[in-house]
Parts: structure tokens; sequence; C-alpha cells
């Protein structure tokens, strides 16, 4: 079985997080919460459901994810998959295992949850994230001939692979950056349907009208800046 990590970035998520761990499926080696300066009892329910926790105090969904990976990379062993998840509990972390079924199975480099419609709970995407999501892999699709359809936080992808990417978006970006990079180096993807429902808490990007217009942005001048980019 390969070596799996999870990287969970985690903002005031004090009553969700310890029902995210429990899910977990047992093949992971390591679940790794990264609590990004939250100000409740995030990092000690997370510890107590068994996590590894870290804190990044810089606030920004990438920058939670990078310190994730500098942890990782100072490790003897290092993971075969990474998984990111989010903590709010709107994923299903037992779907963990269908996620890295093409990593393992069928040697796919990437795979991304897709939260498709007859699959979502009712309210679980905000209007802005659901057309955002359409115009990003719409563009993607028509600029990388991309089959994306979802820029879903759920995602699995080969250690490896994850270090080759170069990641540097340090917050609203980290996914279309990811997925973007895996487009421009012609890596091997797969988009595989997840359930999803309604997060525990209120969201800090999609549950605000500044959050989501700065997430907007931050996705489009990722999609235009590697469009142009030679």
């Amino acid at each position: 079985m390969p070596n799996i990590k999870v990287i969970i970035p985690a903002y005031n998520e004090e009553a969700s997080i310890p029902l995210v761990i429990k899910d977990i499926p047992s093949i992971v080696d390591e679940v790794i919460v990264v609590s990004n300066n939250s100000t409740d009892n995030t990092e000690i329910n997370a510890k107590n459901a068994g996590a590894t926790v870290l804190v990044e105090h810089q606030k920004g969904y990438g920058y939670a994810c990078l310190k994730g990976m500098d942890y990782i990379s100072k490790l003897e062993k290092k993971p075969d998959i990474i998984v990111f998840l989010d903590g709010d509990y709107s994923d299903y972390p037992e779907e963990l295992t269908k996620i890295i079924q093409p990593i393992v199975k069928e040697n796919i480099d990437f795979v991304v949850g897709a939260r498709v419609k007859n699959l979502r709970e009712e309210g679980s995407m905000t209007t802005p994230q659901i057309f955002g999501n359409w115009l990003a892999t719409s563009l993607m699709a028509l600029f990388f001939q991309s089959t994306f359809t979802d820029l879903g936080p759920f995602r699995a992808i080969k250690y490896s692979k994850l270090l080759g990417l170069n990641m540097e978006d340090k917050t609203y970006g980290w996914t279309v950056e990811m997925q973007l990079k895996v487009l421009k180096q012609k890596l091997s993807y797969r988009e595989i349907p997840v359930n999803y429902r309604n997060r525990i808490g209120v969201s800090k990007v999609s549950g605000t009208i500044k959050g989501a217009i700065f997430a907007g942005i931050k996705i489009l001048g990722w999609i235009f800046k590697y469009s142009f980019k030679k």
C-alpha cells in the first residue's frame, strides 16, 4: 500500500475538524492539520483526534498548504501520495479511497474530486462558486483543451509530481494553480465524482462578497497568466 499523507488547511474549524479526521480511512499514514491562525479550539481538537498539528500565522489557503508541504519535506520517509482536503466537513473524507484509486491502480498523476450537481447537497455551493467554477474550467478548456469541470479542494497527487509543480500561490489561487501546472506539464489527470454537503460554520471565501470577488480575481489571474506564458 502506498504511503499517504493528508494535508488539511483549517481556520476556526473546531466543530468540524474532529469529524473530518474521524472519517479519514485508516490506510492514511498521517493526517496533518495546518491551523491557519485559528482563534478557537481547532488545534486542540485536531490534536485530540489524532492529527499532527502545525500552525501557519500567515493567513491564506496556499500558505497553509505550503506549510504542510514544508513539514513533509523534512521527514525521513517521504510519502507516495498527498491528499488535500478541507476542514469544514463539506467533503466526505471516507471517499479518499475513491480519490486515490486512479493513482494506485492506473498510475494517474493527479485526481480531483468533482462536486457534480447530482451528488451535491442543496445549498452546499453558492451561486458565485458555481459560476466561478464554470468560468474557470471553461477557460481552461478553451486555452488548454482541459477536461476539468471543477476546482474541487478534495484532491490527490503523487508526491513527486507535486514537488515538480513548484507551487507558489499563497491564497485563493492554490487549486487553480495546481490544475494549470498539471496541464502545462502534461501530467495525467482524472476527475472522480464526489459527494458534497453543506459545511459546518461559515465559509471564509464564498461566505463573503469580498472573499468571492478576491477568489475570482485570483483564479482568473492565474488562468490568463498561463494562457499567454510560453
